[in-house]
């Protein structure tokens, strides 16, 4: 259920259309309604700037997730942003990340913060866990499941060897004190 403040503010207005023309995958309209193109993916630091990168990276999902939709839940209107939550669907059918087609369908929760310099939409910024997606399409692991611990301590055990010295060490130094 998609709850919207009610207001006439042109920056939500931009907001809406922008979402509607990505989830159309009308990506050039969809950036063109940035004054200044930029998107920012917290989860990995990457930053796509300028129109012609913002549209690359929608066209690298697009490929990645040919039906992908973004579902907003919450609409939050702020002085100097818009805050939408909400939740990205979609069938890995191409290459996400390096990562070939897996055939999985993805749902995950992400927080966008939509920056405006007056009316002007600016940037969009992407809160997401990229872990949880990744546990979707089958090549991670939770870090409380026997399938993690079994593919951690095959693959780093030399970490796993300091983590546990470490920790008896510790242990050790308390009971002598």
């Amino acid at each position: 259920m998609l709850l919207i403040v009610a207001a006439t503010d042109a920056r939500l207005e931009t907001v809406l259309d922008h979402m509607r023309l990505e989830n159309a995958h009308d990506f050039a309209a969809c950036v063109a309604k940035f004054g200044s193109a930029k998107y920012e993916v917290l989860a990995d630091g990457t930053t796509y700037d300028g129109h012609d990168a913002v549209e690359g990276f929608l066209d690298d999902n697009l490929q990645a997730f040919p039906d992908f939709r973004f579902e907003p839940v919450r609409i939050s209107p702020a002085p100097e942003v818009v805050v939408v939550e909400g939740r990205f669907h979609g069938t890995h059918l191409g290459t996400w990340r390096g990562l070939p087609a897996t055939g999985r369908r993805v749902d995950f929760p992400m927080c966008l913060v939509f920056e405006f310099e007056g009316d002007s939409m600016v940037n969009e910024r992407i809160y997401m866990d990229l872990g949880t997606p990744l546990r979707q399409l089958g090549v991670a692991f939770d870090p409380n499941s026997t399938a993690f611990k079994v593919v951690t301590a095959t693959t780093h055990p030399i970490t796993l060897s300091r983590a546990l010295f470490s920790g008896l060490r510790r242990r050790f130094s308390r009971r002598q004190d």
